[in-house]
C-alpha cells in the first residue's frame, strides 16, 4: 500500500528538478499525478516515465501566472481524475543575474512575482473548491531558506519566497475548518538547473560551485531533489494529518547557524 494511495496531486513546475522528483515519488506511492509545466517536452517525458512504470499520470501545459489557464487546467485535471486532493505549488523562477534593489527594474520584479507569488495564489484559489468538495486536501507551497532568512542578493526572489511562507500560514488558518492543510517547504541549495544557473552567474565552474555549496551547509553538501520530494510526500500523506501552517525546513543545517 502506497503512502498516498487514492490521492490526486497537481504538481506545478513538474518537468524537472524538484518537481520531477516529486511527481515520480508521489506516483510511486500511489497518487494519480497531474504533471504541469511550460516545458512541454520535459513534462510529457515525466508523465510517460510514470505511466511506463505502472503509475498514473497525465501532462498539461500550464503557465501559473495566467489565471485563465490555471482555472481551465484544474478543471481538466478534476474531470480526468475525478478529484484534486493535493497541490504542490512548486513552479518558480529565479531573479538572475543578481541585481541590487536600487537597480532592479519593475519589469524584472513583476516577472518574478507573477510566477512565484501570483502563481501560488491562482493555483491555491482554484484548487480549494475541489478540495472542499472532496472534504479535505493538502497544499504544499515551495518556499526557500530565503523565505526564512535574508541574503545580500536576488531581492525579488527572496521577497517572493517570504510571501509564499506567510501565504501558506494564512491559507492554513482560512481552510482548517474544511480539513484542508497548507504548509510551506524551505529547501536549502539543491543541485538543480536553477542553482546551476546561479553558480554560472557567479563566474564559477560547476566544481567550484559545488565546493561553495558544500561550505554553506553544515552537513557538508548540497541537497538532491529527492530530499525535498520526500518532505513533500510526508505533507501530502495522511501521516501529517495534524500538521498545518508549518514550515518544513530541509536545508542541511543552513538556517541552524
Amino acid at each position: 500500500m502506497g503512502r498516498v494511495d487514492g490521492k490526486v496531486a497537481v504538481v506545478t513546475g513538474g518537468a524537472e528538478g524538484l518537481g520531477r522528483a516529486t511527481c515520480l515519488l508521489l506516483a510511486q506511492e500511489g497518487a494519480k499525478v497531474a504533471v504541469t509545466d511550460v516545458n512541454d517536452a520535459g513534462g510529457k517525458a515525466v508523465a510517460a516515465e510514470i505511466n511506463s512504470a505502472g503509475g498514473t499520470a497525465k501532462y498539461w501545459h500550464l503557465d501559473v501566472s495566467d489565471e485563465g489557464q490555471v482555472k481551465s487546467v484544474f478543471g481538466k485535471v478534476a474531470k480526468a481524475f475525478d478529484d484534486i486532493t493535493v497541490l504542490v505549488n512548486n513552479a518558480g523562477i529565479g531573479d538572475l543575474p543578481s541585481t541590487p534593489t536600487h537597480e532592479l527594474t519593475v519589469e524584472r520584479w513583476d516577472q518574478v512575482m507573477n510566477v512565484n507569488v501570483k502563481g501560488v495564489f491562482f493555483c491555491t484559489k482554484h484548487a480549494i473548491p475541489y478540495m472542499k468538495k472532496a472534504k479535505g486536501g493538502s497544499i504544499i507551497d515551495i518556499s526557500s531558506i530565503y523565505g526564512l532568512v535574508g541574503a545580500p542578493d536576488v531581492p525579488a526572489y527572496h521577497a517572493s519566497k517570504g510571501a509564499v511562507r506567510v501565504m501558506a500560514k494564512t491559507d492554513a488558518l482560512l481552510y482548517a475548518p474544511d480539513n484542508i492543510r497548507v504548509n510551506s517547504v524551505h529547501p536549502g541549495f539543491i543541485w538543480t538547473s536553477l542553482v546551476q544557473e546561479y553558480v554560472r552567474t557567479l563566474g564559477l565552474t560547476p566544481e567550484q560551485g559545488l565546493q561553495m555549496l558544500k561550505d554553506l551547509h553544515p552537513i557538508g553538501h548540497p541537497g538532491e531533489p529527492i530530499d525535498i520530494a520526500y518532505g513533500i510526500l510526508y505533507l501530502a500523506s495522511n501521516e501529517s494529518k495534524f500538521v498545518t501552517g508549518s514550515e518544513l525546513v530541509i536545508d542541511g543545517g543552513y538556517t541552524a547557524r
